[in-house]
């Protein structure tokens, strides 16, 4: 059974192509991401899933600096969750920004990626 590339109104085939384009230069960081999470690069579609994961961070970013006072307290819990994920046998908040910064980075530039081949 394959996972689900990304949720909501992506076409597969242009999530596909800009993820290639992605890790041209940002295969580091997908790694780097992968390690800290946990999730192994051995797997078959690792990069799917930290592309994935990304995507999910960003939206957190969105609903943490977001002002409105009706926030799904299940999206609150996931996103404390992916926090713990990335924070895990870290020393110190230098090392979790970094990799808070990276996931954002991904997210947004896959962002810009694909809206480019709209």
């Amino acid at each position: 059974m394959q996972a689900k590339l990304v949720t909501g109104d992506y076409d597969p085939y242009k999530v596909r192509y800009s993820l290639d384009r992605l890790l041209i230069n940002r295969g580091n960081e997908f790694r780097e991401i992968a390690n800290a999470i946990g999730y192994p690069v051995s797997q078959p579609r690792w990069e799917e899933f930290i592309l994935r994961f990304c995507l999910e961070f960003d939206d957190c970013f969105h609903m943490w600096s977001d002002k409105e006072d009706n926030i799904d307290h299940n999206k609150v819990h996931k996103c404390m969750t992916m926090m713990r994920q990335i924070s895990i046998g870290k020393t110190n908040m230098t090392e979790v920004t970094k990799l808070q910064n990276a996931a954002y980075r991904i997210a947004e530039d896959f962002k810009i990626l694909y809206q480019r081949l709209k």
